[in-house]
């Protein structure tokens, strides 16, 4: 039962003296006791020894029933009771691991029993006393002393069917990863991702910044900003929408290598890929090309698999519940945006094709194609109705249309095409990245297109960034770019197959109390 089936039940539970009010209600009158008997419930900190995982590191290996006279004091979540008469048998748990208490009535004397067994499930608490094994091999520590950290008022939800319900587990995190072991590994398998991303970009030279989150102008990205006010300087702000032009700034001043794990926001729609606000990691390289920019994409998210998981095998979910087992220290494949739609459609495209001629093939394709859209959007169209849904395995796909690419550089051997990749993994877009242009001129010019596409109605497209193109005019270098949605890469690496799975908190609707 989930805590808010509990909350349902509650009308008629009270009734028979069981359910989350009556519960509650005895939790609350031990609160009472205890306070009553001169105790604090909730006291200020406890110095322990030795995490639970530590404890498990050096103790692991003792033989069974064996007691020595190594003193500790732990602390941990109470997860599990057994009282067997003169003995109780609890389980403890903190961040790193779980480990069971023994408790002697012998060794804690009747008042220390009956106060231990007075325990709830949930209530946080800090144990002094020996390392030990039980006669089973169990890890033990046989208590001399226990003191109540923190009582827990609501009861856990059930141990045996946990949170059932997703929305309940995405809302009540904190109890999602108190009862559910694949939420606690999921967001530990983030953690390490993030690290070890940073470990390779810090190994590589790269210096890590943090960039305004509130901007002037909505650039870097096709996407609809969030809106804000200053009051102070009564003006508008957005939420920026992508870490990129303050990055190429820095470039532009000498700093040559960085990147920034930071959130983006976008005021777009929420599914099982999208959130609102995510983690976006991007990085700007001078004297470098998206070549090297594909390279350093397999890098870090072969690494990551890696030092999150121990292997660089993961298992890779698509659209339809496919599955594919895939070595991502395996070279991964490369093809141009146009020769897959040319795959799955049969018919070559290209966007020096006229708009009349692609809008009949999407058309067929059960595309709606807006009067707005140039030949390359509706390529682009093409590739996302017809191809990319295929893309299962690791694929950089390659060479963008200008027309959808407005800071990326022209290709040097087609004037119609970008030095533009992303890279598709499930079905999924994890990465984009390209040769960065830095002709202010050129970069002007993409701008008033972005502009013009914006006041005719397309709440996507960018502005002109009047500062940004100051800062081109001072002079950028050849300049690789590249970002990589550290969600996404967390659901690859974990195996699951929500964003939500992946976020702490994720936006939801509000919540009816």
């Amino acid at each position: 039962m989930s805590s808010d089936d509990a909350d349902s039940n509650t009308a008629t539970d009270t009734s028979t003296g069981s359910g989350l009010v009556a519960e509650k209600a005895k939790r609350l009158q031990k609160l009472d006791d205890i306070r009553t008997a001169g105790g604090n419930p909730y006291p200020f900190r406890f110095d322990r020894s030795i995490t639970l995982g530590e404890l498990r590191a050096e103790h692991g290996g003792l033989p069974e029933g064996t007691e020595t006279e190594h003193e500790v004091a732990i602390a941990g979540r109470m997860m599990l009771m057994r009282d067997s008469g003169k003995l109780i048998f609890a389980t403890v748990r903190d961040r790193d691991d779980e480990v069971q208490l023994f408790v002697s009535k012998a060794v804690v004397g009747d008042e220390g029993f009956e106060a231990f067994l007075g325990l709830d499930l949930g209530d946080w608490v800090g144990v002094y006393g020996t390392v030990m094994t039980t006669r089973k091999g169990e890890l033990s520590v046989k208590v001399q002393r226990c003191e109540l950290l923190a009582k827990a008022v609501r009861p856990l939800p059930d141990k045996w069917h946990g949170l059932t319900d997703t929305d309940t587990r995405f809302r009540q995190r904190y109890a999602d990863l108190i009862v559910n072991e694949d939420a606690r590994r999921s967001f530990r398998i983030r953690h390490e991702i993030i690290a070890s991303f940073r470990r390779t970009l810090h190994a590589d030279g790269f210096i890590e910044v943090e960039t305004p989150v509130l901007h002037m102008e909505a650039g870097g990205a096709m996407a609809r900003p969030f809106i804000t006010h200053h009051n102070t300087l009564d003006m508008p702000l957005v939420l920026r929408i992508a870490l990129e032009l303050h990055l190429k700034r820095l470039i532009v001043g000498g700093m040559e290598r960085v990147f920034e794990i930071g959130r983006i926001f976008r005021n777009e729609g929420i599914s099982t890929r999208h959130n609102p606000e995510f983690t976006m990691m991007e990085l700007y390289q001078a004297f470098a090309d998206y070549s090297e920019m594909i390279a350093i994409t397999e890098k870090l998210i072969t690494q990551a698999a890696i030092d999150a998981t121990g292997t660089s095998n993961v298992m890779i979910y698509g659209p339809g519940d496919a599955e594919l087992a895939v070595d991502l220290a395996q070279p991964w494949r490369r093809a141009r945006m146009i020769d897959l739609v040319t795959e799955a459609t049969g018919v070559e495209v290209h966007p020096s094709q006229s708009v009349k001629q692609l809008q009949s093939l999407a058309e067929k394709h059960g595309i709606s194609c807006s009067p707005r859209w140039g030949s390359g959007k509706i390529i682009e169209e093409l590739f996302e109705a017809t191809a990319e849904h295929l893309l299962l395995a690791p694929t950089f796909v390659t060479g963008h249309p200008v027309e959808i690419s407005p800071l990326a550089r022209t290709d040097r051997n087609d004037p119609f095409l970008t030095e533009r990749f992303e890279l598709f993994v499930g079905g999924r877009e994890l990465a984009n990245g390209y040769s960065e242009l830095n002709d202010p001129v050129e970069q002007r010019s993409r701008f008033e297109d972005e502009q013009a596409a914006k006041d005719a109605g397309d709440a996507e497209r960018g502005t002109v960034d009047e500062d940004y193109l100051r800062a081109l005019e001072y002079g950028m270098p050849p300049t690789g770019g590249l970002g990589i949605g550290m969600d996404r890469v967390a659901m690859l690496i974990a195996g699951v197959h929500s964003i939500k799975e992946v976020i702490l908190f994720p936006t939801l609707r509000p919540e009816v109390f």
